[in-house]
Protein backbone atom coordinates (compact mmCIF):
# COMPACT_ATOMS: atom_id res chain seq x y z
CA UNK A 1 0.00 0.00 0.00
CA UNK A 2 1.21 3.52 -0.79
CA UNK A 3 0.65 6.66 1.55
CA UNK A 4 0.28 9.76 -0.05
CA UNK A 5 0.91 12.57 2.50
CA UNK A 6 0.59 15.73 0.54
CA UNK A 7 -2.84 17.11 -1.18
CA UNK A 8 -1.23 17.28 -4.95
CA UNK A 9 -0.44 13.36 -4.56
CA UNK A 10 -3.63 13.18 -2.94
CA UNK A 11 -5.32 14.83 -5.39
CA UNK A 12 -3.43 12.98 -7.98
CA UNK A 13 -4.32 9.22 -6.84
CA UNK A 14 -7.61 9.49 -5.45
CA UNK A 15 -9.69 6.42 -6.34
CA UNK A 16 -12.57 7.96 -7.73
CA UNK A 17 -14.45 11.07 -8.97
CA UNK A 18 -15.82 11.44 -5.98
CA UNK A 19 -12.85 11.47 -4.05
CA UNK A 20 -11.06 13.92 -6.08
CA UNK A 21 -13.81 16.07 -5.68
CA UNK A 22 -13.57 15.48 -1.95
CA UNK A 23 -9.96 16.06 -1.79
CA UNK A 24 -10.11 19.31 -3.52
CA UNK A 25 -12.87 20.66 -1.51
CA UNK A 26 -11.03 20.00 1.56
CA UNK A 27 -7.24 20.84 0.34
CA UNK A 28 -7.95 23.44 -2.55
CA UNK A 29 -10.91 25.48 -2.18
CA UNK A 30 -14.60 25.87 -3.39
CA UNK A 31 -15.50 24.55 -6.52
CA UNK A 32 -18.50 25.44 -9.30
CA UNK A 33 -19.68 22.98 -11.76
CA UNK A 34 -17.33 25.11 -15.15
CA UNK A 35 -14.40 24.61 -12.81
CA UNK A 36 -14.59 21.12 -11.71
CA UNK A 37 -14.88 20.04 -15.00
CA UNK A 38 -11.68 21.53 -15.71
CA UNK A 39 -9.69 20.89 -12.17
CA UNK A 40 -11.36 17.38 -11.03
CA UNK A 41 -12.45 15.90 -14.41
CA UNK A 42 -16.15 15.93 -13.30
CA UNK A 43 -19.01 17.47 -15.49
CA UNK A 44 -21.91 16.75 -13.12
CA UNK A 45 -20.80 18.05 -9.93
CA UNK A 46 -24.25 18.46 -8.75
CA UNK A 47 -24.94 15.06 -8.67
CA UNK A 48 -20.92 14.55 -6.65
CA UNK A 49 -22.29 16.83 -4.08
CA UNK A 50 -25.35 15.05 -3.50
CA UNK A 51 -23.03 11.80 -3.33
CA UNK A 52 -21.23 13.51 -0.69
CA UNK A 53 -23.98 14.67 1.58
CA UNK A 54 -26.33 11.63 1.01
CA UNK A 55 -24.19 8.92 1.72
CA UNK A 56 -21.14 10.06 3.38
CA UNK A 57 -23.85 12.37 5.56
CA UNK A 58 -21.10 15.54 4.66
CA UNK A 59 -22.32 19.18 4.68
CA UNK A 60 -21.90 21.12 1.78
CA UNK A 61 -22.06 25.05 1.38
CA UNK A 62 -23.68 26.24 -1.72
CA UNK A 63 -24.07 29.82 -2.24
CA UNK A 64 -25.16 30.68 -6.12
CA UNK A 65 -23.04 33.04 -8.25
CA UNK A 66 -22.90 34.10 -12.09
CA UNK A 67 -20.30 33.23 -14.32
CA UNK A 68 -19.77 33.98 -17.63
CA UNK A 69 -20.21 31.51 -20.04
CA UNK A 70 -18.69 30.78 -23.42
CA UNK A 71 -19.86 34.31 -24.82
CA UNK A 72 -18.98 35.99 -21.72
CA UNK A 73 -22.61 36.65 -21.45
CA UNK A 74 -23.30 36.03 -17.22
CA UNK A 75 -24.64 32.47 -16.31
CA UNK A 76 -26.14 31.45 -12.98
CA UNK A 77 -24.44 28.37 -10.96
CA UNK A 78 -23.56 27.10 -7.96
CA UNK A 79 -20.27 27.23 -5.63
CA UNK A 80 -19.70 24.04 -3.21
CA UNK A 81 -17.77 24.87 -0.30
CA UNK A 82 -16.56 22.53 2.39
CA UNK A 83 -16.57 24.17 5.74
CA UNK A 84 -13.84 23.81 8.35
CA UNK A 85 -16.02 22.31 10.95
CA UNK A 86 -16.34 19.49 8.07
CA UNK A 87 -12.65 18.79 7.51
CA UNK A 88 -12.15 16.20 10.01
CA UNK A 89 -14.94 14.28 8.87
CA UNK A 90 -14.01 14.60 5.33
CA UNK A 91 -10.75 12.94 6.40
CA UNK A 92 -12.24 10.03 7.72
CA UNK A 93 -14.50 9.92 4.40
CA UNK A 94 -11.42 9.83 2.60
CA UNK A 95 -9.05 7.71 4.20
CA UNK A 96 -12.13 4.73 3.97
CA UNK A 97 -12.64 5.64 0.09
CA UNK A 98 -8.91 5.21 -0.16
CA UNK A 99 -8.56 2.14 2.01
CA UNK A 100 -11.80 0.54 0.11
CA UNK A 101 -8.90 0.64 -2.79
CA UNK A 102 -6.40 -0.77 -1.41
CA UNK A 103 -4.53 2.73 -0.77
CA UNK A 104 -3.54 4.69 2.03
CA UNK A 105 -3.80 8.25 3.05
CA UNK A 106 -1.03 8.65 5.39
Amino acid sequence: MTAYHTPDALLRHAPSKIARNLVYLRHFGALNRHEAARLVGDTCLNSTIAVLAINYGLTIQRTPEKVPNRWGEPTDCMRYRLPASEHERADKVLAHMFERSGRTVA
